[in-house]
This record gives structure tokens, C-alpha cells and sequence, in this order.
């Protein structure tokens, strides 16, 4: 049985969270400034110490102090001294690095076909219509076997299934040149934001982050910290590349359902992002993945300001709960502190809508699991800081961290193998008509054909009067001007005059004089 985990202490008791019911997920929500960030690293220590990896997403920049002990800090020396706890053993936690854009930490890829259509479609702000149109793409390039691994694939199909639209359309459905150009265009967007970088191979493998090593005779969790202060200038590529997480970690884990402790723990920061204009099918699935992933032993927790920033349909789910300030400026404010109070277990003694709005920096109410799975009456108290150091680490640090990370070497070097970039673009190759072979015969004699190497007879020399013939039959029967302009011969001009004659009487012996002298016909 794994210890219970002391996270907070008041003068009168101690909130200790049960290892067991970490995986019944929990939110950790309060205004800026009020001490979330501390109190999700005093976690995530907490967690490593128990042997259990975890992954959260660092858009401060001051998450990796977590990898170097604490100590010499007189405010968290202060906060032990004030709650009567004995300073711990300041130690650090086993840290792999991570950066989508590789500069920070290890590369992180995804390949197109894994991201899906859905997400790809969230991440691009596609419409209903729009997001129909890139999941038939999706479903031509399974059904034709072209793998979609970068952008180059995705916008190659994207032009292919555009330029045969007519032929799809039976099949699949309608697609439109306007989908198309507004897909395109996202693309675009995407790969200025750094996208490009993302998509590829060797696309991570989630199991290494699920790792842990033995320090000092104990098994420590693997704390993976993604770079993400330059991510975050993207949001939706932000939101929709954790929620890909997520669903790597749903597919790729086995059912295990109630276990001693969590397999894995994700911290999911500014949360607020996944939710916010996400379309009913999105929502859908994350409420489905939130609720079924606790038996594959995965406790995820949400990290935001307001608690109103998420869907009651999974803050239903969150069972662990770690409530800091919130103020209350604003209507919305307001309300979100009564709701906050509202969905808090009540506590006799304690004013839990006043007590929100009075709390203290580094001051939490906090509500949690018992072994039975229900939630314990609502304390107001200090979060312990974690004996991690507060803050970030330096330059050299960070690079020692990546140096000698389980995966160093792994993810460094991109691969581009054959996909449905390169087979589009042979297709398109063969099918070009081959050009024709320069002729080297001499001038009158035979030359060959570009198909079938069979002779062709060799233009006739041009007569030497060649010129003054053309002049002529331009003369009598008219010319094209180089704009297209048409220009009268005499014989159009005196047929056109003639017809217009044809309705008196001269006129029509004209025409018959001059149809019988053509014709042979005897005057009249």
C-alpha cells in the first residue's frame, strides 16, 4: 500500500491525498498569482516520490527547478517554520526535457494520420462543413493506402483530392474548391506558426515518458516537462496537441482498472484552452476520454483560473480538489465563486463563498477523496512547497538535464520516408507526356516520330514564290489580324454585296448571270 501523500496542513490537521484515488483526477484552479504553479510542482514532486511518472507543460518557463533541489529560500522556509513541519530532505526529481520545437528539449513529433481529422480540423478552425471535407481526405488516402506523415502529405492529398473532385464525389461526397482553399490556407497558418516542426517521424512514443529510475534506493517517476512558453503563443495548437497526449495515452495503455497508485499522472495547464470554442463532437470526446481513462491507471488534472473555464460534464469527474483565491470583480467573478461553493463539500465552522475570496498566496481550500471515493469535508490551509528548487533552471543546467536523459539520441534526427507526398508527385510525373526527341536528320530527309520510332515523310520545301502566293489569297479571300481581327477578300466582299441586292430584280439577274456562268447555264 503506497503512503498517503501530505499536501497541505492547517493548525488543527493535515490533507493528505490517497495515491489510490489520484487516478479519480482533480482541477487545481485560482486567480494568477495566488500559488497554482507552486502547488502543481509540489505535486508532480510528490507523485515522482512515489514512483509514478508524471508529464505537465511549462508556460512560465520556471517548472524545471523541479530537477534541482530547493533550499535557501526564506519564504519557503518561513512556511514550514509557520506550520510546525519539519524541513524536508531538499532533493530534486528525475526531469526528461521535451519541446515541440526541439530547441529547449527533445523533439516532439505526431505524424498527420495520428492526429486525426477531428483534431486536425479543431486545430485549424475548420468549420462543420470544412472538417467533412478533411475527413474524406482522410478516408481516400487510407482507401488508396497514402500515408499522411508531414505537410508536404497533407497538402499534396489536399491538392490531389481538389484536382480530381469530380471523381470523388460519388463516393465520398461533395468536395468543394472552397473547402479545399480554406484548408490549404489553415495549413499555411499552421506551418508559419512552427507546425511543420511538429509533424513527422519518429513520432514520440508515449511509453517513454512513462518511465522510472531508482535514486538512492528508491524508485523515482520520470517528470517530463514540456517547453511550452513558445507553444502557448499558438493555444490551439497547444490544447489540441495535449489532448493528442491524452488519446495516445488511452490507446496505447492496457485496462488495469483500480490499482495501489496511478501508472501516470498529466497535469493539463490553462486549460480553459481546450475547452473554449470547441465544437460539440470535440467536447464529446474529451468528456469520454477524461471518464474512461481512470482505468487504464491515468490520473489527469486540470490546471486553470476559473472553475466555470470547464464543462460541468468533466468537472463532474475531477474528485480531487485544490481551490486557490479567486477574485470576485466582476459578475462572472462572482459567480464563479458561488458556484465554486457550491460544488465544495461543506465544512461546519467554515464559510467556503467568503473564505474564496480571502485567501492568501500559497492558501488553498482543498477537498479530496477518502478510501471510500468521497469527497472529504472541504479544509482551508496552506499547500506545503514542494523541496524542488522554485524557479528555473539555468542554461548549463538544462542542457546537462537533456545530455543525459533516457532519450537522448532518440528523437534528434528527423526520417522521411516514401508517403503520399512522394507517390502523388510520382503519379503525377508518369503521367506527363514525354517530349518529343530533337530531330538530327539533314534537312529533306526522313525523320521519326516520338511514339513509335516509325518514319514520317519530311515536309515538302516551301515553294520559292511562296510569299507572293500568300499575298494573293489574302487579297481575294481576306486575312486574320494577329488579335483575331478579321479582314475582308474581294470575293467575301462582292458575295456580301451581292446578297444584298438579292431582293430587287437587278440584283437577282446579277446572280444569276454570275451562278450561270459558273454553272454552265445558258443565258436567258
Amino acid at each position: 500500500m503506497s503512503e498517503p501523500i501530505l499536501i497541505a496542513k492547517n493548525a488543527k490537521t493535515g490533507v493528505q491525498l490517497l495515491p489510490r484515488m489520484a487516478n479519480r483526477h482533480g482541477a487545481i484552479t485560482g486567480a494568477t498569482g495566488t500559488g497554482k504553479t507552486v502547488t502543481l510542482q509540489a505535486l508532480a514532486q510528490a507523485f515522482s516520490n512515489q514512483g509514478i511518472p508524471v508529464f505537465m507543460a511549462d508556460i512560465k518557463g520556471d517548472l524545471t527547478g523541479i530537477a534541482c533541489p530547493g533550499g535557501g529560500n526564506k519564504r519557503v522556509d518561513d512556511r514550514y517554520n509557520s506550520l510546525g513541519v519539519p524541513h524536508p530532505e531538499w532533493a530534486g526529481c528525475p526531469v526528461t526535457l521535451w519541446d515541440v520545437f526541439g530547441q529547449s528539449g527533445h523533439p516532439v513529433r505526431a505524424t498527420i494520420s495520428d492526429m486525426g481529422p477531428l483534431m486536425l480540423s479543431r486545430m485549424l478552425g475548420l468549420n462543420e462543413t470544412q472538417t467533412g471535407v478533411m475527413q474524406i481526405i482522410f478516408k481516400i488516402a487510407d482507401d488508396h493506402g497514402l500515408l499522411l506523415l508531414d505537410m508536404k502529405d497533407l497538402r499534396a492529398m489536399c491538392q490531389h483530392v481538389g484536382d480530381n473532385a469530380s471523381e470523388f464525389t460519388t463516393e465520398y461526397g461533395n468536395v468543394s474548391a472552397a473547402s479545399i482553399g480554406a484548408i490549404q490556407r489553415g495549413l499555411l497558418t499552421l506551418e508559419e506558426q512552427g507546425a511543420d516542426v511538429f509533424f513527422g517521424e519518429p513520432m514520440l512514443n508515449i511509453m517513454d515518458m512513462m518511465q522510472a529510475v531508482e535514486i538512492n534506493g528508491r524508485e523515482s517517476g520520470i517528470v517530463n516537462i514540456l517547453a511550452a512558453d513558445k507553444l502557448f503563443n499558438s493555444p490551439r495548437l497547444y490544447a489540441t496537441f495535449l489532448l493528442w497526449m491524452l488519446s495516445e495515452l488511452w490507446e496505447a495503455l492496457p485496462e488495469v482498472g483500480d490499482l495501489d497508485k496511478p501508472k501516470f499522472v498529466f497535469f493539463f495547464d490553462e486549460a480553459h484552452l481546450l475547452f473554449k470554442e470547441a465544437p460539440k463532437a470535440l467536447l464529446e470526446r474529451i468528456e469520454q476520454t477524461v471518464r474512461l481513462i481512470r482505468s487504464k491507471g491515468v490520473g489527469v488534472y486540470f490546471v486553470t483560473q476559473n472553475p466555470l473555464d470547464i464543462p460541468d460534464t468533466v468537472l463532474a469527474q475531477l474528485g480531487n480538489r485544490v481551490q486557490h483565491a479567486l477574485r470576485a470583480f466582476t459578475p462572472r467573478d462572482q459567480k464563479a465563486v458561488k458556484a465554486t461553493a457550491e460544488t465544495m463539500r461543506a465544512n461546519d465552522g467554515l464559510d467556503i463563498e467568503t473564505a474564496i475570496t480571502e485567501l492568501e498566496v500559497g492558501e488553498a481550500l482543498i477537498s479530496l477523496l477518502d478510501e471510500k471515493g468521497r469527497p472529504t469535508p472541504t479544509e482551508r490551509c496552506f499547500v506545503l512547497p514542494p523541496w524542488s528548487r522554485i524557479g528555473p533552471v539555468t542554461p548549463d543546467e538544462r542542457k546537462l538535464i537533456i545530455e543525459h536523459s533516457l532519450v537522448a539520441g532518440v528523437y534528434e534526427q528527423t526520417v522521411d520516408r516514401e508517403s503520399a507526398f512522394e507517390v502523388l508527385k510520382g503519379q503525377t510525373q508518369a503521367a506527363a507526356p514525354a517530349p518529343a526527341p530533337a530531330s538530327t536528320a539533314p534537312a529533306g530527309g526522313p525523320v521519326f516520330s516520338g511514339a513509335g520510332g516509325r518514319r514520317a515523310p519530311a515536309p515538302a520545301p516551301a515553294p520559292a514564290d511562296s510569299g507572293t502566293t500568300q499575298v494573293v489569297k489574302e487579297v481575294l479571300f481576306g486575312r486574320t489580324g494577329p488579335r483575331g481581327g478579321k479582314h475582308e477578300g474581294l470575293v467575301e466582299s462582292a458575295a456580301r454585296s451581292a446578297m444584298r441586292s438579292i431582293g430587287s430584280g437587278v440584283g437577282r439577274e446579277i446572280v444569276r448571270g454570275i451562278l450561270g456562268g459558273i454553272l454552265g447555264g445558258k443565258r436567258r
